[in-house]
């Protein structure tokens, strides 16, 4: 019973009591938090500072980050950069894209929107068709250098105050054209066929390094599987042939196609007022310029 007593009372006198182990705990944690004091860095107003060598977004504004996706989408697609390319590029963490602006859709509509600031109402006092062909044409170098911006404005609409002035000048065109209770579907129709023309070839730049869709192998396909065809002969020749050789005829050729897209909008719905004669459009709508 002796050796029993000793050996509980061993045991027991090796543990630390919870009393003991208490105030080590709380030594402990006091000195992990002098540690951490001295590496504690200063006060930034709530914003979290990286470890790292990431540098703060002092002096950051929404115009900054704006400016910063305007570029990343020059030189790829609206919808080909995230929110984290975009904080590499201006050296900041995402999160602080999202405190100045938002995600990626907020940051997008920025995007458009700055855009659109350069598009201009063409002056008053000409024909309707003289002031969209006007309108349209003007656009397409503007769309055209920031690849996407088309698609998201068919998917999302203009709505934005500074384009607003274009809009309201566009349907009182249409209006004193005649075109009455269908000017809604006259200007869609004007601007989403414009719109769906830069789309398909911003498109295309995403793709460009994917073989089926490049114009080269979409000439051997037709070479290879519809040999002897007139009609694809034609089309080789007028359409696509041209888009397959060096850059300055290629663009060209695709400016055409574009102006020759929006005569023909022009003209159908030339065809369609009240009283429309059905003899030939006009020569600037029935044939793309030379």
């Amino acid at each position: 019973m002796r050796t029993v007593l000793i050996v509980a009372r061993t045991v027991f006198e090796s543990r630390p009591s919870p009393i003991l182990r208490l105030s080590r705990r709380r030594r402990s944690i006091a000195a992990r938090a002098r540690t951490r004091e001295w590496e504690r860095p200063p006060a930034t107003g709530g914003i979290t500072i990286r470890s790292d060598s990431t540098p703060f977004h002092a002096g950051l504004t929404p115009g900054r980050v704006i400016d910063a996706a305007l570029s990343l989408t020059a030189q790829s697609h609206l919808l080909a950069w995230s929110v984290r390319d975009l904080a590499a590029a201006l050296g900041v963490v995402p999160s602080v894209i999202y405190h100045h602006v938002g995600g990626k859709d907020a940051v997008a509509r920025g995007v458009v929107e700055r855009i659109l600031d350069d598009v201009e109402a063409p002056a008053t006092g000409t024909s309707w068709q003289a002031w969209f062909r006007e309108l349209l044409t003007s656009i397409h170098p503007i769309l055209r250098r920031y690849p996407g911006t088309a698609s998201w404005l068919l998917m999302h609409g203009p709505a934005f105050p500074g384009i607003t002035p274009v809009i309201d000048a566009g349907i009182a065109a249409l209006e004193e054209a005649g075109f009455g209770d269908r000017v809604g579907l006259a200007y869609s129709v004007l601007l989403n066929n414009a719109l769906l023309t830069i789309s398909v070839g911003d498109e295309r730049l995403r793709h460009e390094a994917d073989s089926p869709r490049d114009h080269r192998a979409m000439m051997h396909d037709f070479q290879a599987n519809t040999s002897g065809s007139p009609g694809v002969d034609a089309l080789l020749d007028s359409m696509i042939r041209p888009l397959t050789g060096d850059p300055d005829t290629a663009a060209a050729r695709v400016e055409e196609y574009y102006r020759f897209v929006v005569d023909v909008t022009i003209a159908g719905l030339e065809a369609r007022l009240p009283g429309a004669s059905t003899a030939a459009p006009s020569r600037s709508a029935a044939a793309p310029p030379g």
